[in-house]
């Protein structure tokens, strides 16, 4: 992983590996992902990709923290999770609790260890496989909030 370089702004410049989401300068706010993730290296680097990708990012380390934002926030569109993490709940059963008390947010789950499949994700919900392709994650948040 590649220090981070604050600059001179105190923000890290954007290496945009996604291609920006036109359009979305004319909105208020960009689409918000809910990053669910245990291991604080892996979360900073989906947090780096999906910020790449214009998106707003909320991340937390475990289950319990991401009800806990559900509950206090109704702009999250995506919820992006890994399986296996300490806790109340895993990433599973997180992801069809989300299915069951928010319809409306998309799922995306993730595994270096599990494969997750069709019948082990709520509908709608898509797996990738760590390490992940930071394209095929930008291309598939863009394709389940547009």
């Amino acid at each position: 992983m590649l220090p981070i370089d604050k600059g001179m702004s105190g923000r890290r410049p954007q290496k945009n590996i996604c291609v920006s989401l036109s359009g979305w300068e004319k909105v208020a706010k960009a689409p918000a992902v809910l990053i669910v993730e245990d291991e604080p290296l892996v979360r900073l680097g989906a947090v780096r990709i999906i910020e790449d990708a214009e998106f707003e990012v909320i991340d937390v380390a475990n289950a319990d923290e991401a009800i806990r934002v559900l509950e206090s926030r109704s702009d999250i569109r995506v919820i992006f999770t890994d399986i296996q993490m300490p806790g109340s709940m895993d990433g599973l059963k997180l992801a069809h609790a989300v299915r069951h008390r928010w319809p409306p947010i998309k799922i995306v789950v993730t595994s270096g260890r599990e494969l997750a499949t069709e019948q082990d994700l709520p509908e709608g919900g898509r797996f990738f496989r760590k390490p992940y392709d930071p394209i095929a994650v930008c291309e598939t948040l863009r394709e389940l909030v547009l």
